[in-house]
């Protein structure tokens, strides 16, 4: 009997620890009070309303939630908001430069390297990086350091196309 007492008396809801977390996010920062648990992914979203990163799979199998931490690509749905503090976040949104279009943009529409588009910021965000990696030497290269980004449409020849015409026409040294 002491033990049913002693369990109704217990508090079920979860604990729930916030903290105050500051993003930088394409160059601006944003000032959040967060569960400690918020992704990277759901801050973008549903915090800042940046909604160019997509949400997939939510276990980072897709790459669609791809953004750029400190210029390396991450998988957002896999990375804490917390874990972010103090670094720079580059989103599809802040991609483009002063100059316009990123050259990456510029070629998927090109090569028409995408159809339904819900890869698209995924993928693009995945070719600046490896681009600025210089990882964009073959197709055979190109298709390997990409391959975590999938197309349900199968749009993969024309994104190979769109990141090997971007890296020979001087793409690779723009800014991630």
């Amino acid at each position: 009997m002491t033990d049913m007492a002693s369990r109704r008396d217990v508090d079920e809801r979860p604990v729930i620890c916030e903290r105050v977390v500051t993003l930088t996010v394409n160059g601006r920062p944003h000032t959040l009070r967060l569960d400690t648990r918020v992704t990277l992914l759901d801050a973008l979203r549903d915090r800042l309303g940046l909604v160019g990163t997509k949400k997939g799979c939510d276990q980072g199998a897709c790459g669609a939630c791809t953004v750029h931490l400190d210029g390396r690509r991450v998988l957002a749905c896999l990375t804490l908001a917390a874990q972010a503090e103090g670094r720079a976040i580059t989103t599809i949104e802040g991609v483009s430069g002063a100059e316009g279009t990123h050259p990456v943009q510029r070629a998927f529409m090109e090569h028409d390297g995408f159809q339904c588009g819900f890869c698209t910021p995924g993928q693009i965000m995945s070719a600046v990086a490896l681009m600025a990696e210089g990882r964009a030497g073959s197709d055979e290269e190109i298709r390997e350091f990409m391959s975590g980004n999938l197309c349900r449409c199968g749009a993969y020849p024309n994104i190979v196309a769109a990141i090997r015409e971007a890296a020979s026409g001087g793409g690779h040294d723009a800014d991630v």
